[in-house]
């Protein structure tokens, strides 16, 4: 396995906010977190990239333990996360912006530049030089996964990789998201959408209040309305 969480508890000061949750990516997988807003899927994967403190479980990345080590070391392990809000730098270049990214090639994983990424999201390509603050939201979101990329990742955490974009540019995501599958990446989403996961997904996994409620091939989760009517229904 790729990445393996188990038991996992997280808090926000005095609020509880995961119970006990597990969830597994296997190598070249595409696994969806699904969940209504709020219920948990976030604090999950910012729990993962040791964002959230006070946390309990465990976290095994390329069968390391890495529960307890710091964000930077994690990611240097070759764990890429893209949150939800994207956090780009607003005054720097699209070509600035990977250059912060910028992590060393690893043996075994796909290596990733400034020209690959661009024939990935070619809207990119025509705005090398543009500053990132005067991009729509979905160049952003196009933007904050190339950065992601461009520190050679072997997994990615996408934290709602679909959200608030127009329908034209959901496509393009779910078409970079399949190719970054092709070239070996394992991946991980977050999505309330459920139409975009199963466009990219192998298997679901359904988190409500915290807790996981579903794990299940996509095909499974289709032949299941009464679980999607009670857990992903708005």
């Amino acid at each position: 396995m790729k990445l393996e969480v188990s038991g996992l508890n997280s808090f926000y000061g005095q609020a509880h906010i995961l119970f006990d949750v597990a969830f597994e990516v296997g190598e070249g997988e595409v696994v969806a977190l699904l969940g209504r807003n709020g219920a948990g899927k976030s604090t999950s994967f910012r729990s993962v990239a040791g964002l959230v403190p006070q946390r309990t479980g465990k976290v095994v990345f390329e069968g390391e333990d890495v529960s307890r080590l710091p964000p930077y070391e994690i990611a240097r392990r070759g764990l890429g996360y893209v949150p939800e809000d994207r956090r780009i730098f607003t005054e720097l270049t699209v070509e600035e912006n990977f250059e912060v990214g910028r992590q060393e090639p690893r043996p075994g994983v796909a290596t990733w530049t400034p020209e690959r990424i661009y024939k990935l999201f070619p809207n990119l390509g025509e705005m090398r030089k543009r500053a990132g603050g005067h991009m729509s939201g979905g160049e952003q979101q196009m933007l904050t996964i190339g950065r992601t990329l461009m520190g050679n990742p072997s997994l990615v955490l996408l934290d709602e990789p679909s959200e608030g974009l127009a329908p034209k540019i959901v496509e393009q995501m779910a078409e970079a998201i399949m190719t970054m599958k092709r070239e070996g990446l394992s991946i991980i989403i977050s999505e309330q959408n459920l139409h975009f996961a199963k466009l990219i997904s192998d298997r679901a996994y359904i988190i409500e209040k915290g807790r996981i409620r579903f794990s299940g091939t996509m095909g499974e989760l289709e032949a299941n309305p009464e679980i999607r009517d009670a857990y992903l229904a708005v």
